[in-house]
């Protein structure tokens, strides 16, 4: 099985830390790059060494948002899956980020166990890039 490539875009060091650590222990996934702004994730999603199949994506982040980063991979069809996992995954943000093209959104106080599930079952379908 190869392993799911992912992008993750989170600001804080120690939260992006503690999952990269988790989802490499847990899942069949490898971390190809990390961004804790939007200009940074948007510039490397956008760029010719992109080729991550999942996007993991905090709303808040030091500088732009979340919300910009689905945004512009959206109008300029990032062929990954993109995932939300933020603190604020209310009703309505749940349905702002799916209108936005995200795949699947998680709540990061009650829903790690769920997105390690999701990783686990994309990368034992051969997830690349199904949209």
């Amino acid at each position: 099985m190869q392993p799911l490539k992912t992008y993750i875009v989170e600001d804080s060091a120690v939260i992006r830390e503690n999952l990269v650590a988790a989802l490499e222990e847990l899942t069949p996934v490898r971390v190809i790059g990390t961004a804790e702004d939007e200009e940074t994730a948007l510039q490397w999603l956008l760029g010719p060494k992109c080729d991550a199949a999942l996007v993991i994506v905090d709303i808040f982040l030091k500088s732009g948002s979340g919300l910009g980063v689905l945004r512009g991979a959206q109008a300029r069809g990032v062929p990954a899956r993109l995932v939300v996992l933020s603190n604020y995954a209310t009703p309505d943000i749940r349905l702002l980020c799916e209108g936005l093209g995200a795949d699947k959104v998680f709540d990061k106080s009650s829903e790690i166990e769920a997105l390690i599930a999701y990783c686990a079952q994309l990368a034992g379908n051969g997830c690349r890039a199904i949209a």
